[in-house]
């Protein structure tokens, strides 16, 4: 099996890495179906989770690799990385102000309608730099980069496949708390990861021209994810009367994709 993947132009065995990602985003958000009951407290303590899974991989998944990719291409890491990071948080607060101006016109149904696609913008931009990253790891193969080689690809798709597991689950547990059913939940949350797939054989596809901008389109991620955190995610979890303890479901969820990572990486 493995040597049928070698065998296939370096495009498409990115875009089946891309699949393979996108298929543990949407596992990870089947998990809404295994819960007959919704209940406040099991809700609010997941989407502490998800806020932890969230931070976690803003620096990990996005950051770290935005400094390293910003080194070897040249670039100045502070300043590439810095100026993206609040490229993409000064972007969702100029696109929340102009929201709460539309939900208010609303009222509460469009204020709820507006955290769920806060949410899932922010996931769903997160994988596209994400998917970038897979298919240039693919598409290096055939310009011969240093550092590029078939396992090392293989293991980053990997990689990023298990972190979405908890990913997916991180957009349709908070949606099925704002009252979307099951099936809608799921749709959003193994969507966020379809892009994962396109984004990885345009990336093979392109991968000089998009090698140059990965530092920066990794970083402007996180700076979208890290606001989201912030705004929305965390000061959700923590209306709960037990706060303390969404906030340890906040540092295990810190945990659990740190561990991810680091282990994958």
């Amino acid at each position: 099996m493995f040597e049928l993947f070698t065998g296939l132009p370096h495009e498409l065995q990115a875009l089946a890495a891309g699949l393979f990602t996108y298929a543990l985003t949407a596992l990870g958000a089947a998990a809404v179906f295994l819960f007959k009951k919704v209940n406040k407290n099991i809700l609010d303590a997941m989407l502490g989770f998800a806020g932890g899974v969230m931070t976690a991989a803003s620096f990990f998944s996005l950051i770290s690799p935005a400094v390293i990719m910003s080194e070897s291409l040249g670039f100045s890491p502070w300043g590439t990385v810095t100026a993206g990071f609040l490229a993409g948080g000064l972007l969702l607060f100029a696109g929340d102000r102009i929201y709460d101006a539309i939900a208010k016109k609303k009222g509460e149904n469009g204020m709820e309608r507006h955290r769920s696609l806060m949410l899932l913008f922010s996931i769903t931009l997160h994988n596209i730099p994400e998917g970038l990253a897979v298919g240039v790891a693919f598409g290096s193969l055939a310009y011969g980069i240093e550092g590029a080689t078939v396992g090392a690809a293989v293991m980053l798709a990997v990689g990023i496949g298990i972190q979405n597991l908890p990913e997916g689950l991180a957009v349709s547990l908070p949606l099925l708390r704002e009252g979307m059913t099951k099936r809608k939940a799921f749709f959003c949350g193994h969507i966020s990861g379809a892009v994962e797939p396109v984004a990885a054989f345009l990336g093979a596809v392109l991968v000089m021209g998009i090698r140059v901008f990965l530092p920066f389109l990794l970083s402007f991620a996180a700076g979208a994810m890290i606001y989201v955190v912030v705004e929305e995610i965390i000061p959700e979890s923590q209306k709960n009367e037990r706060k303390e303890i969404m906030a340890v479901f906040t540092i295990a969820g810190f945990a659990v994709m740190t561990a991810l990572d680091l282990a994958f990486s």
